[in-house]
């Protein structure tokens, strides 16, 4: 699921919906995910029935609740209506999060919509983690199909395709995103292909796209048609990667893909794993791979995990770009960014997230051990995912677009409805596995509300101690104090008031500097941030000057570039003169702790491994003076 991308990666990306280059584009980064759901879908969901003797009520009741959740959550839900919810171009769980709170007066409902976001946003994590292990572990396991005695080697193989796959990042996507989309094309049409052959033969089955049969299997099985509904969910994981990597293609190329090609390759496949059962039950144990001569096994279960890596793939650079999101927006602690990419910023690198990642797939690899007992594990963190996206489309569609209160509860109170019964569905995995998403995202949730919960009391108590720079400014010419050579540059989180690092070097040198830029780094609620609005310059007085720097949630500061453009507004500034310099704060407990003493442990923790601002703002480490300040919360 990847989310990030930049002013010219967009212009770069968004051209003629009909343009071949942008359609493949399209295949390789956006339906990775929901596009190898046919490798374990059908057949968890029929696992289900145990030793029920599966027939036709069983085979085609399933394949109609997969035919219309694609229609009704995919199709309809997220390719029609929530895609047109962009936020200036950009899609996705915190980019709808910030679209509806800047349509919203009230600051509670602010709150709430912001859990929900975040709720969303730490529920993708987990779902970022199983991904890997469940699509690498399906794809291998069809040795097992073509070559039953190298079952023995499916754990071990499995676990070096992820290593392998996780220790690549930091090369970046760029020098193999080429070749994803072509084998994302052939990987469909192979789906298609295989799933046509077999209807051929049992043309029957495509009764089921009549809604008839999901009713029939409800209706006879009551509350197993209810657990298998947490199955059949699988079908449309991915499905809030269309609306998240929107602002990397735009939305027409999606929706034509989708429409055009991957749902009619899907469903063919799914038809067909239908049709096969119909014919052989016994092939119900792994229909996918059993589809088609047995001399194409071996290389489909090559293709399959190729293809899967490449799911896994969107899903760790989606995971990159939504913590870059978090960091901007002030809900995680600064981290490693690196840019793989002189092209295209949005193409990024993050090595604790990736290190975190790989621990949790390995983890789950070995816990599971198979795709069968993984999928207990999957659904959950999706349907949750799919009830935020409603919650949040709902305010946005209501307040920005002008719906009727009547209309917008009817058409998203029934996609809410549809939700909730597929996530109450894999409610009921959670002592099987399901639990492990649910800590997962809990745990994230924990983490980011007590880094934002403590970085709040730092600032009020930072406020509380600091001085108006109005007044400091109408002191310094009576104050005599000595304006040594050089240029100062102090960063400062709020543009009002006197850095700390300025007073404190006041206080122990007695001198101010010649020429002083207070600079203030301000994230906005938008994606990106257009050049001739990044920075605001304002003179301040004789030789100080404050510089106001913008940037989206999408991008990354860079303090020194912004500031190398200063002498075309008449500053004068040399990188190689300037000398930054920066409060290090030393956080303590006061005497009586402002939040529970476990949020301040998780907040302590996080301030001590944060990345420096000298590396997240990326300054010259040369050019940096800290000076130490014990603060205490």
């Amino acid at each position: 699921m990847s989310v990030s991308t930049t002013a010219a990666a967009r212009t770069g990306h968004r051209r003629s919906p009909l343009e071949i280059g942008t359609l493949l584009g399209v295949l390789g980064v956006v339906y990775g995910d929901i596009g190898t759901s046919p490798l374990y879908a059908f057949k968890a969901a029929l696992a289900l029935f145990g030793n029920v003797e599966v027939t036709a009520t069983e085979v085609m009741g399933i394949l109609s609740l997969i035919f219309w959740s694609l229609i009704v959550i995919v199709t309809v839900k997220y390719v029609i209506l929530v895609m047109q919810a962009d936020n200036k171009g950009e899609g996705g769980i915190l980019a709808l999060m910030v679209l509806a709170q800047r349509v919203c007066v009230s600051q509670k409902t602010r709150a709430l919509l912001g859990v929900v976001g975040l709720a969303g946003a730490c529920l993708f994590f987990g779902d970022g983690v199983i991904t890997p292990a469940i699509s690498v572990l399906s794809a291998v396991e069809g040795l097992e199909v073509a070559a039953p005695h190298l079952q023995t080697y499916v754990l071990p193989i499995s676990t070096v395709i992820i290593i392998g796959l996780f220790a690549m990042q930091w090369r970046g996507t760029g020098s193999v995103g080429r070749i994803f989309g072509p084998v994302m094309a052939v990987w469909f049409l192979a789906l298609g292909v295989l799933g046509a052959l077999e209807i051929a033969r049992y043309p029957g089955v495509l009764a089921s796209v009549s809604p008839t049969y999901a009713v029939a299997i409800c209706l006879k099985y009551k509350a197993l048609a209810f657990v298998v509904l947490g199955a059949v969910v699988l079908c449309v994981t991915g499905a809030e990667a269309l609306y998240a990597d929107m602002g990397h293609f735009g939305a027409a190329p999606i929706r034509i893909a989708w429409s055009g090609f991957v749902l009619p390759s899907l469903v063919l496949n799914y038809f067909g794993q239908g049709a096969l059962v119909l014919s052989h039950p016994e092939a119900a144990d792994n229909p996918f791979f059993l589809l088609g001569p047995d001399w194409i096994r071996l290389p489909l279960v090559l293709l399959a995990t190729v293809a899967t890596v490449i799911a896994s793939q969107a899903l760790i650079s989606g995971a990159f770009s939504v913590t870059r999101q978090c960091v901007q927006l002030g809900y995680l602690p600064r981290m490693t960014v690196r840019h793989t990419s002189s092209m295209e910023e949005g193409q990024i690198y993050m090595p604790q997230v990736n290190a975190a990642l790989l621990l949790g797939v390995l983890l789950l690899v070995a816990a599971f051990r198979s795709s069968d007992s993984l999928a207990s594990a999957y659904g959950i963190a999706v349907t949750g995912t799919f009830l935020c996206t409603c919650i949040l489309a709902t305010v946005v569609f209501r307040r920005q677009f002008k719906w009727s209160r009547v209309a917008a509860l009817t058409v998203f109170g029934f996609f809410f409805l549809v939700d909730a019964v597929f996530f109450a569905a894999n409610a009921m995995k959670i002592p099987e596995g399901g639990w492990v998403p649910l800590v997962l995202g809990i745990g994230i949730m924990m983490l980011m509300t007590s880094w934002k919960k403590g970085r709040d009391l730092l600032l009020a108590r930072w406020r509380q101690d600091s001085l108006p720079l109005a007044s400091f400014l109408a002191r310094l010419p009576q104050s005599r104090t000595i304006r040594c050579p050089g240029l100062a540059v102090f960063l400062t989180g709020n543009p009002d008031y006197v850095p700390a690092a300025l007073l404190h070097n006041l206080k122990h040198n007695k001198v101010v500097h010649e020429r002083v830029l207070f600079v203030t780094v301000l994230n906005v609620e938008e994606p990106e941030v257009s050049p001739d609005r990044r920075a605001e310059l304002s003179e301040l007085g004789p030789g100080i000057h404050r510089v106001v720097l913008r940037y989206g949630f999408m991008e990354s500061p860079n303090i020194p570039r912004e500031l190398e453009a200063l002498p075309a507004q008449g500053v004068a500034f040399d990188p190689m003169q300037a000398s930054y310099f920066l409060g290090r704060e030393v956080i303590v407990p006061g005497m009586v702790p402002k939040m529970p003493l476990w949020r301040l442990w998780l907040f302590l923790v996080l301030v001590r491994n944060a990345v420096p601002a000298t590396e997240f703002f990326r300054i010259p480490s040369d050019r940096v003076v800290e000076l130490g300040v014990r603060i205490a919360i």
